[in-house]
């Protein structure tokens, strides 16, 4: 009896002393995310926003099967112009979603072409993220009545914030008109993205439009209110082998853009070039760009050197050292934030769209990537991948092993948070 009470001694000491140690751990992290937060929020301040960065007018390409046509856009000015454009040339729909919605002067452009529009007559519904547009005025997202307006699962009260599903945010980024032109990529609504940020949109034509607003129709249709109209899916579908649409959702718990992305970075053989807003690779993302670096595949990744969540930028340095120790080279883009989603492999397969690499985007928000296969796209894809590098710098391994200690540690105490990025 002496002995099984020893035991359960020893049991409740060691299960004290755990918690002990996981609350000690949870304060240090949240002491030291506080700081890093604190001291970016202070840079900023200090620091007036850039908009001069690199980017060339990239012409509108034609797939080789003739199925459709593909324009990228690096510089936020061309494509608000393009999608306002587009907006007021509509004769019978507008489906638009975003995550961010700035109450800015570019926000307010928008609700006001959409308003003019929908007063003639167009069908103009319109989603925005509940959670990520918080800090945006409410009289601002009191949307003209004559815009069918859904808010993704806004932050109301108390239950909603513990409400598990309220994590899983509408992060996708589309804009469809008319079923013959769309838009998706990276690029949020608002000024700051015009000129001072670095991001990736897609302007579609083609049979892929369809796909794009079955997309945004199957999404308003699962998550609508009773007073929003239910929409119906417009013209066929397309089976299109050069253009396939995916999209994460945590609702019916499909996740297909990790598995894409596994796939074709398993079959590469000359090239990978990806760039990425927040890189937080899980294992097996990981473990397959080092492992196509060491069968002598060139992998280049190009990221944010300072980006606009400095908890991911430190959660993403804990993978740099097996990734360069491998051969993987890093380039990290300087002075502005860079915040595309795109990668191209071996001059024939590339991937535009919302998804970063992160567990968030792979395996929990609402998400939506074109894969294309497609020679004269990945061209664009690598010229407009080496004008980046332009404004960016190496980091090799000898350099990231003479970082200071401090920046180990801290690297070390936050890893267990990368589950929650």
């Amino acid at each position: 009896m002496r002995t099984l009470a020893g035991v359960r001694d020893g049991l409740t000491g060691l299960r004290r002393f755990g918690l002990r140690v996981f609350l000690f751990l949870t304060a240090a992290q949240a002491l030291i995310v506080g700081v890093l937060v604190a001291m970016a929020q202070l840079r900023k301040r200090r620091e007036e926003p850039r908009e001069a960065f690199p980017w060339t007018e990239m012409p509108e390409v034609e797939l080789e099967s003739g199925a459709g046509t593909l324009k990228i856009y690096p510089y936020g000015v061309k494509l608000y112009e393009a999608m306002i454009s587009e907006i007021e040339a509509a004769r019978q729909h507008i489906f638009l979603e975003t995550f961010i919605w700035k109450g800015d002067d570019l926000g307010q452009r928008f609700v006001d072409a959409l308003a003019r529009k929908a007063r003639e007559g167009v069908n103009v519904c319109v989603i925005f993220d509940g959670f990520a547009n918080m800090v945006v005025p409410v009289k601002f997202k009191e949307f003209p009545d004559e815009i069918h307006t859904l808010q993704f699962r806004p932050i109301s009260g108390p239950s909603s914030v513990v409400d598990p599903r309220n994590l899983l945010r509408d992060h996708r980024k589309v804009l469809t008109v008319d079923g013959r032109v769309a838009f998706l990529g990276g690029y949020n609504i608002g000024q700051l993205y015009a000129k001072s940020w670095r991001d990736t949109h897609l302007g579609i034509r083609g049979s892929e439009v369809r796909e794009v607003e079955n997309a945004f129709v199957d999404f308003w249709n699962a998550h609508r209110t009773e007073e929003l109209p239910r929409l119906e899916a417009v013209g066929e579908r397309a089976w299109n082998p050069d253009l396939v649409l995916h999209r994460n959702d945590p609702y019916l718990r499909i996740f297909p853009i990790r598995g894409v992305y596994l796939e074709a970075i398993d079959r590469a053989h000359q090239r990978i070039y990806m760039t990425h807003a927040y890189f937080v690779p899980d294992r097996a993302l990981r473990a397959h760009l080092v492992e196509a670096a060491r069968r002598g595949v060139e992998v280049q990744l190009l990221l944010p050197r300072e980006s606009n969540h400095i908890t991911a930028d430190w959660l993403s340095r804990r993978h740099y050292h097996a990734l360069l120790e491998a051969g993987v080279k890093i380039f990290r883009y300087k002075h502005i934030m860079i915040h595309s989603k795109t990668a191209t492999i071996d001059g024939v397969w590339s991937t535009v769209g919302t998804a970063n690499i992160d567990r968030f985007s792979m395996l929990g928000n609402y998400e939506i990537n074109l894969e294309i296969y497609s020679r004269r796209f990945a061209d664009q894809m690598e010229r407009m991948f080496a004008l980046d590098k332009t404004n960016s710098e190496e980091l090799t391994l000898g350099e990231w092993e003479r970082r200071p200690l401090l920046a180990k540690c801290v690297e070390r105490v936050l890893a267990s948070l990368s589950p929650l990025v």
